[in-house]
């Protein structure tokens, strides 16, 4: 199991003691209105499904998926995953942080700290990753954690009724390479 430190960080395995903390963040219309999985409102009970899914899902290789947690008191703030796809050779980072916990860099730390880990342990060709292109604060996270603009995906995703874009940014192995 993947476990990271940084400097105010720790990335650690998900755990169903994670559960309540999960829906307490994600049933924020805030933070569910950002991404593209988190359903609201959130279902009582829905964190605890997940986690089990996924913990399924990374026994087969799938997904790498971690709680981010302060350092200091392992406050649990978000989740951060890469969802691998092995006959290509990319994952696809993904990432949420609670609201109370914006705009404090936490997000790019966490990516930041899974970067060499997609190239050098997981041995990904390309990290990609996409957002709304209304959310003007994940593709920064991106930006500064070093992914380069790749493109926007125009009405790629339907949510809510309504159909979104996608701003899509990615970074290659031989990149990441020439950059360390």
């Amino acid at each position: 199991m993947a476990y990271f430190k940084t400097e105010r960080l720790v990335l650690r395995p998900l755990q169903l003691k994670d559960a309540e903390r999960v829906e307490e963040l994600a049933k924020d219309y805030d933070v569910a209105k950002t991404t593209l999985n988190i359903p609201h409102p959130y279902p009582a009970g829905g964190a605890k499904e997940y986690i089990q899914r996924v913990t399924e899902a990374e026994k087969n290789g799938e997904i790498v998926c971690l709680a981010i947690t302060q350092k200091e008191n392992e406050t649990f703030l978000g989740i951060i995953n890469i969802k691998e796809d092995v006959k290509h050779h990319r994952g696809e980072l993904g990432y949420w942080i609670g609201k109370p916990y914006w705009g404090q860099g936490y997000c790019t730390e966490a990516v930041k700290a899974l970067i060499p880990f997609s190239f050098e342990e997981l041995k990904l060709n390309k990290l990609f990753a996409t957002a709304f292109t209304a959310n003007q604060g994940s593709w920064k996270v991106m930006e500064k954690s070093g992914l380069k603009y790749e493109g926007t995906l125009k009405q790629h995703v339907h949510r809510s009724g309504r159909y979104f874009d996608l701003a899509y940014y990615g970074l290659i192995r031989e990149d990441y390479l020439k950059e360390r």
